[in-house]
């Protein structure tokens, strides 16, 4: 079930991982930092997104278009993103061209210049960016939604930050925020399919040897969530809406069954919100519920998009399906789907070296080690209907809860006290 995870750790505290996949013929490479949108500022929010952008934008070797050309020569698949806590780059070729990728990912990561130039070409980009986001209700909807549950803490805020800090970046600012938290002790390089590691190591390390520690870096401030309607009105055939409340975090003992319950009530299409909201009622096209954790916090989301005069209603067959599974203990048929359908798709994304190399990345940033498939499959199947019933009594609380709206509200007083009916 599990390939073997090879780990090493240079001497400036930088670890290597990689796990051999012998039965492809590509290798997936990251290399993962342990910072992202709610390490910024206020006033720096959108680096971490800004710095994604420019570190393909050159190197004292590369222009931006050599970089690119180089990529496309070898056939290659280079991105990059940007979370609340962690930034990738990351790439993907075939194993004969291994050695190519290293070279043109380790001197992006460590020598981009940040040119004024290429950053003044790429803020508009950003800008559109943003505004691309902002006309997708249905992705624009989440961000307002952590701004509701989360308030003035980082957490709250966007990735790719306001228009206004944006258009003040500059190079100086990035290259300041890059050296304080583009440090060893945060980064993580891994990958995953036709590779040794040992001639990994030898082709990586030399060159992030050179990266140095810097000065300890404040710890993270974990919030309460809000209780709180916050209603955006906008010229929108359809409202959208984001129903937010408590949540574990990522490493929580108590996350297998979390993830069990975010299955059973909204994660599939044979969920109780699926069924009821969209294939009994006709209410919505899509209607889901999902789990935002991060290192020392969470929440439990509920998204739907469904016409003006219908929103009432589906927020109050919302709160009924969870004043349900607080309620009333699952029975073991719908349990077992769960578990079987979260089984599938874990083993079903061992097969892909991009998720493989993600999978050990995270493992190390979060736990400090790999988790193996084994391990995560044995405790999802011994987690009992009563946990789940257990979960949902702590996290399906008015108190907890918060709500925002998107679109053409109809009503407006109406939603004042509608989480009080839970």
């Amino acid at each position: 079930m599990d390939e073997k995870v090879s780990k090493s750790t240079l001497k400036n505290g930088i670890r290597i991982l990689s796990v051999k996949m012998p039965h492809i013929h590509s290798v997936s490479m990251g290399v993962w930092v342990n910072v992202g949108a709610r390490d910024e500022t206020h006033a720096e929010n959108g680096l971490c997104h800004f710095i994604e952008h420019m570190i393909f934008k050159g190197t004292k070797k590369r222009t931006a278009f050599q970089i690119a050309k180089e990529f496309d020569a070898i056939g290659g698949q280079a991105n990059a993103f940007t979370t609340m806590e962690n930034t990738c780059y990351h790439a993907k070729v075939l194993d004969t061209r291994l050695s190519i990728m290293v070279d043109i990912l380790s001197d992006i990561f460590l020598n981009s210049l940040f040119d004024p130039q290429e950053i003044e070409r790429e803020r508009p980009v950003v800008l559109q960016e943003i505004g691309m986001v902002e006309d997708s209700p249905d992705e624009y909807i989440h961000i307002l939604s952590g701004d509701t549950y989360w308030g003035d803490n980082p957490l709250g805020q966007s990735i790719l930050g306001p228009r206004k800090n944006v258009i003040r970046f500059d190079s100086e600012k990035i290259k300041t925020f890059f050296s304080r938290f583009y440090q060893p002790d945060r980064i993580v390089i891994s990958a995953a399919g036709n590779v040794e590691h040992d001639r990994f190591v030898d082709l990586v390390g030399p060159a992030f040897e050179s990266v140095q520690p810097g000065s300890p870096l404040p710890d993270r401030i974990a919030p309460s969530g809000r209780s709180l309607v916050n209603l955006n009105k906008r010229d929108l055939e359809q409202v959208h809406i984001c129903l937010g409340t408590k949540g574990l975090s990522i490493t929580d003992p108590n996350r297998f069954a979390f993830s069990l319950m975010n299955t059973i009530f909204g994660g599939n299409m044979s969920s109780r919100l699926f069924q009821e909201i969209r294939e009994r009622r006709g209410l919505a096209y899509s209607v889901y519920s999902f789990i935002a954790s991060y290192d020392d916090t969470g929440m439990f989301g509920v998204y739907a998009a469904v016409e003006p005069k219908k929103a009432y209603e589906t927020i109050l067959l919302v709160l009924e399906q969870m004043r349900k599974l607080k309620e009333t203990m699952i029975d073991s048929a719908e349990l077992h789907n769960a578990k079987d359908y979260t089984k599938g798709n874990i083993l079903l994304s061992l097969e892909n070296s991009d998720n493989q190399m993600a999978r050990i990345s995270k493992c190390e940033i979060h736990f400090g080690r790999y988790i193996p498939t084994k391990e995560v499959i044995d405790q999802t199947e011994s987690v009992k209907a009563s946990e789940i019933k257990d979960l949902a009594a702590n996290f399906f609380q008015s108190k907890y809860l918060s709500l925002t709206m998107l679109g053409p509200v109809i009503d407006e007083d109406k939603f004042d006290d509608i989480l009080t009916l839970l």
